[in-house]
């Protein structure tokens, strides 16, 4: 799993928990950070797109590119660009409709233990035709939330791994525990603690 812009944010942390001895500390989550974690979990078909029905190539498909995450009050508001050709492949021609639209689903940040998630799915915006909602409404209610998941704790492990190597000390997080998150202006603050050992 390649989580980039997670990964620097949580070595951050790691060398706030040596600095604070395992007090409590907030973790900062840009948007941007959210999208590239969601891009790389979950659009990652060919040019940066999930189907949701067919597949490339297909005659008559559904999918989700561009994901772009920003903040609205005390939510995560999560927007994609959908391209569909629903109706019946005949001869290698999708027989039916083309349909272009932009879908938006917001969701509350929830702690739970290690977890980065989210919760309580709100569809804003769809299109007009109740075809597509039929196939988007799931994807955007269910299977989007739950890419966005992330265990701190474990890219926080993968992040010390080599700490003996780049630092000649034995890093190693004995736990972690997030206490709550919330969107808090352009960044998801994220309060949490844990003790860390030193070999």
């Amino acid at each position: 799993m390649k989580l980039a812009p997670l990964r620097i944010l949580l070595a951050l942390a790691s060398a706030a928990f040596i600095a604070t001895q395992a007090h409590a500390i907030e973790l900062r989550i840009s948007s941007k950070a959210l999208e590239q974690t969601l891009t790389r979990q979950l659009f990652t078909g060919e040019g940066g797109r999930y189907y949701i029905r067919g597949k490339a190539g297909s005659a008559c498909y559904v999918y989700a590119e561009a994901p772009k995450v920003s903040f609205v009050n005390d939510r995560v508001v999560v927007h994609v660009k959908t391209h569909s050709k629903l109706g019946t492949g005949l001869r290698g021609a999708c027989i039916g409709i083309g349909l272009n639209t932009d879908a938006d689903v917001s969701i509350i940040p929830d702690a739970q233990g290690e977890i980065i998630g989210f919760r309580d799915a709100r569809i804003e915006r769809l299109s007009d035709s109740k075809e597509l909602n039929f196939l988007l409404v799931p994807f955007l209610s269910r299977q989007l939330p739950q890419q966005m998941k992330v265990n701190a704790a474990d890219l926080m492990r993968q992040l010390l791994s080599n700490s003996a190597q780049t630092t000649g000390y034995d890093l190693k997080l004995d736990n972690l525990k997030i206490h709550s998150m919330q969107v808090d202006g352009d960044a998801l603050a994220v309060d949490l603690d844990g003790t860390l050992s030193v070999h």
